[in-house]
């Protein structure tokens, strides 16, 4: 017989999805409306942020590449040495602050979907779309810095909403840019109670269930506990700002990373002789899939369309992050940011694709589905040794949590431009937040996940419209940057 905290907890499950299904499907139609080419749905949101991501590698002249020595630099503090510079953090603690909102559970999920439905092929677009990623990262998180804001607590607020209203008035375009970031920070703060809190914080409680006895696990009938827990220790971390956080995340990030590449690496080693012929196939599957609907458009597509889950470029929630940074020139952040994708996509995600490739993938998974997502990284994992599974659990709570703590900060910034920089109104959100963690964890939320997926999404309409009216502004900078270091 159900729990009292089970009926009580699917009461509120559908209660809240009853109330949030009609505005989630809308929102879901609105967002991802796609085009079919041969056979193939293009969802028209994963065009716009591929499109901008080729414009800003083109018009920066493959910044990607020519700026990546560079950031290199000044991330190790060879460069942009200035410790009394504004600013709240370092730039190794905005970009980590960044990388842990971004290097989440989605490496793990989003990589394994990927590979079982269009093939090894997916992961060369997901390479692609990171490196072209980077030059999107670039630009907002420049602009990020460049526009940003010292509220009378001395505390520093940046990101999309702020280049948009300040910098389109700079242009004679005060209406539009004011309208662009109320819109902005609406779904910004939206989407990380969603996405950011819920999902996460659910993601956490079923690692911890799995791994500690499944049905008969102390927590399985106890999520509110967890949640409680989790909602504690999230808010001994963001009660602190951005300080804090960066602080947590500068720690946190190069562990669970490389807890988890090393782990994987081990895998691969132990698999060592398939290891060029996954590279091989990842190449010749890009461009001639066997067995996948709609050819090498569809494995295009779907790699492009995990990128963009992972990475975050053009989304503009990392351009947050990166606001707070010590620093008088935003070019140095902009360099830095490239770093983002490029850890996220290219090197995590494609670590874990060659994980599944060498181990567990199988050709005949395409059309059977059997497994998918985390099931197929776990499998993978547990290939090489039974115990590596329990790693993965710990990995992916980490990823979960700093993934939860980093996407408070973007949501308080845009309820702070919205609501004003009090205390009152941080300590409002952060609450809120809190609470939303419990939440998370004794309720499934299917229609308000599907809300908040798509409010991320629907943050990039006005993001990327921004970076191309205001572009032009940062290529002049530019310019000026390199003639500066050139004398």
């Amino acid at each position: 017989m159900p729990s009292e905290e089970k009926l009580i907890s699917d009461g509120i499950d559908q209660a809240i999805n009853s109330a949030f299904e009609p505005i989630a499907s809308a929102m879901v139609d609105i967002v991802f409306v796609s085009v079919n080419i041969g056979g193939t749905e293009l969802p028209l949101i994963v065009v716009w942020l591929v499109v901008g991501a080729v414009f800003f590698t083109g018009y920066f002249r493959f910044i990607n590449i020519r700026g990546f020595t560079h950031a290199i630099r000044i991330v190790t503090g060879k460069e942009d040495k200035e410790p009394q510079a504004p600013g709240e953090v370092s730039h190794f603690q905005a970009l980590t602050t960044a990388v842990s909102g971004t290097v989440g559970v989605g490496n793990v999920v989003h990589v394994a979907v990927a590979i079982s439905i269009g093939g090894p092929g997916a992961t060369f677009w997901l390479i692609v779309a990171g490196f072209l990623g980077m030059a999107s990262k670039f630009v907002e998180c420049t602009l990020g810095v460049k526009y940003r804001q010292t509220n009378p607590d001395g505390s520093i607020s940046g990101g999309p909403m702020f280049y948009m209203d300040k910098g389109f008035a700079e242009l004679n375009m005060p209406r539009l840019g004011k309208v662009m970031a109320w819109y902005y920070a609406l779904c910004v703060m939206l989407a990380s109670l969603g996405a950011g809190c819920m999902f996460q914080a659910n993601q956490a409680y079923v690692q911890v269930v799995s791994v500690s006895g499944g049905e008969s696990s102390f927590f399985a009938d106890r999520g509110w506990l967890f949640g409680t827990l989790l909602a504690i220790v999230t808010a001994m971390v963001i009660v602190g700002g951005i300080k804090s956080i960066a602080r947590v995340t500068s720690k946190l990030v190069p562990f669970m990373a490389l807890l988890y590449m090393s782990f994987a690496l081990i895998v691969i080693g132990a698999n060592y002789e398939k290891l060029p012929g996954a590279i091989i196939s990842i190449f010749t599957n890009a461009f001639s899939p066997e067995g996948v609907t709609g050819g090498a458009i569809a494995v295009l597509v779907l790699g492009f369309r995990r990128a963009a889950f992972s990475n975050e470029a053009g989304i503009g929630s990392s351009a947050i992050a990166h606001a707070a940074v010590k620093t008088k020139e935003p070019l140095t952040q902009g360099f830095v940011a490239m770093l983002e994708p490029f850890i996220d996509t290219v090197v995590v995600c494609t670590i874990t694709a060659l994980v599944i490739t060498v181990t567990v993938y199988d050709p005949a998974m395409l059309n059977d589905g059997v497994i998918s997502g985390v099931e197929l990284t776990s499998a993978a994992f547990a290939s090489v040794m039974p115990w590596f599974p329990y790693v993965l659990a710990v990995v992916i709570m980490l990823f979960a949590y700093s993934t939860m703590i980093s996407w408070s900060y973007y949501g308080l910034e845009g309820f702070v431009y919205l609501f004003g920089p009090s205390r009152i109104s941080k300590l409002t959100f952060n609450t809120t937040f809190c609470l939303f963690v419990v939440i998370g964890c004794t309720t499934q939320l299917t229609a308000v996940l599907d809300f908040s997926d798509a409010m991320i999404f629907a943050m990039a309409l006005a993001n990327i419209l921004a970076l191309y009216v205001l572009g032009p502004g940062v290529k002049r900078d530019l310019e000026a940057y390199w003639q500066r270091r050139a004398s």
